[in-house]
C-alpha cells in the first residue's frame, strides 16, 4: 500500500497540493473582520467548518459574506457544515441569508427564539430563518450538548441565559474570583441568551461566549469554574465593559486573547483593564485599532489586525468617549480590504497566531 506521505509528495511534486496537506491535524481558526460584529472560522483537520455568526446585515450584508467567503476559501473550504448563531442581534446574524444564498449549510444551531421586540429581528426569526434552514438541520442549542464536528469536543457551555449544569474536563475547581464581582443590572435580551462553546483539541482548548453580559458570566462561572483554564479566549462582546467579568476572564487564565472589536465598538478602559491583569495572559490580539482605548490601553500595532482609514494627525493618549445620540457621526468602517486573525493549533497545545496585516506570527509552546 503507498502511504499518504508518498501519495502527497507525488502531488507536490506534479505541482498540486492535496487538500488539507497543510492543515494535516491541526485546528484552524479565523477570527473575521466584520466591522464589530462577530464571525469566526473553526476548520477541524478532517476539513469539517463551524462558523460562529455571520456578521453585520442590511446594506453591510455583501460585504461581511464576502469576507467570510475569503476566509472559507483561504481555509480551503466550499460548505459550512455547523453554523452557531449565538444570539439575535443584527451584528451576529445580519449576513446569514447572503452567505446561505451563496454557499452550503448543512447544520444551523441558535439558542431558540428572540426574547426581543425589535420588528427586524422578529421577522427574521420567525419568517425569513425557517426558510433558509427548511432543507438542512436545525438545533435549538442545550447547555451541556455537544456539536459533533470531526475531529474536535465541542460542548456548549451557555444558551438561552441557561449554563452548563456539570465541569467539563479540567474544570471544576473552586473560583476564588467570584468573591469580588459587582452585579450589574439584569441583562433581559439578547446578549445574555448567547450560545457560548468550548471547543477542545487535544491539549488545545478555545472559549468563544459570544456577547454573553456579566450576570450570566457569574453564574456560569461561580461558585465553581465548570471550566478550567484555556489556551485562547475570543474575547466576549468584543472586548465591552457589560460582559467581561474578572469571575470568567480571570479563572479561565487564557494564554491569547482575541478581540473582535470595531473601530469604535470594544476596548473600553474598564473591560481592558480586566483583560490585560488575566493571570499567565501572553498576548492580546484585536481586528481593530480602538479609538476608545486610546493609547493607554491598547496593544503594540504588531497584534492589530485593521488600522484607521484615514492616519490621524497625533495619536492620542487618552480614550476618547464614544459618540453618543441621534446626531452621532457612524463609526468609521474599511474602504479597503479587510484582514484577520488566523489561529494554527495542534494536539499538543501547541498554536501560531497570525496577522494578516503585516504577516506578523508568534508562536505559543
Amino acid at each position: 500500500m503507498v502511504s499518504l506521505r508518498i501519495v502527497a509528495l507525488l502531488l507536490l511534486l506534479a505541482g498540486v497540493a492535496p487538500l488539507g496537506l497543510d492543515a494535516q491535524d491541526r485546528l484552524r481558526i479565523w477570527l473575521i473582520d466584520v466591522e464589530g460584529g462577530g464571525a469566526t472560522l473553526f476548520v477541524s483537520p478532517s476539513g469539517e467548518s463551524l462558523l460562529v455568526d455571520t456578521g453585520n446585515g442590511g446594506p453591510n450584508a455583501q460585504r461581511d459574506a464576502g469576507r467570510i467567503l475569503d476566509a472559507m476559501r483561504d481555509a480551503g473550504v466550499s460548505r459550512i457544515d455547523h453554523l452557531i448563531t449565538t444570539h439575535w442581534h443584527g451584528d451576529h446574524y445580519g449576513a446569514m441569508q447572503e452567505l446561505a444564498s451563496r454557499v452550503p449549510i448543512a447544520h444551523f444551531i441558535d439558542h431558540g427564539p428572540t426574547v426581543e421586540t425589535a420588528a427586524a429581528a422578529v421577522e427574521f426569526v420567525t419568517t425569513t430563518y425557517p426558510r433558509i434552514y427548511a432543507s438542512a438541520r436545525h438545533t435549538v442549542a442545550a447547555p451541556g450538548d455537544p456539536i459533533a464536528v470531526s475531529g474536535l469536543d465541542v460542548t456548549v457551555l451557555t444558551s438561552g441565559k441557561r449554563v452548563i449544569g456539570r465541569a467539563v474536563p479540567g474544570g471544576g475547581s473552586a473560583n476564588p474570583y467570584c468573591t469580588g464581582f459587582l452585579p450589574q443590572a439584569e441583562d433581559m435580551g439578547e446578549n445574555a441568551q448567547s450560545v457560548g462553546i468550548l471547543v477542545r483539541f487535544g491539549d488545545f482548548r478555545v472559549l468563544h461566549l459570544g456577547d454573553l453580559t456579566a450576570n450570566t458570566e457569574y453564574e456560569l462561572m461561580c461558585p465553581n469554574n465548570p471550566i478550567g483554564t484555556v489556551d485562547l479566549w475570543v474575547v466576549t462582546h468584543h472586548g465591552q465593559p457589560i460582559s467581561n467579568a474578572a469571575a470568567l476572564v480571570h479563572a479561565i487564565a487564557p494564554r491569547v486573547a482575541l478581540m473582535n472589536n470595531g473601530t469604535r465598538k470594544g476596548g473600553q478602559p474598564e473591560a481592558m483593564r480586566v483583560i490585560h491583569s488575566a493571570p499567565g495572559l501572553e498576548d492580546l490580539w484585536q481586528l481593530h485599532f480602538s479609538q476608545l482605548s486610546g493609547q493607554e490601553y491598547t496593544v503594540p500595532g504588531l497584534f492589530i489586525a485593521n488600522g484607521l482609514d484615514e492616519d490621524l494627525a497625533a495619536m492620542p493618549v487618552a480614550p476618547i468617549a464614544p459618540p453618543q445620540g441621534r446626531g452621532a457621526p457612524p463609526a468609521p468602517v474599511h474602504n479597503g480590504r479587510a484582514y484577520w486573525i488566523q489561529v494554527s493549533a495542534q494536539r499538543d497545545g501547541t498554536f501560531t497566531v497570525t496577522n494578516a496585516r503585516n504577516g506578523f506570527a508568534k508562536a505559543y509552546r
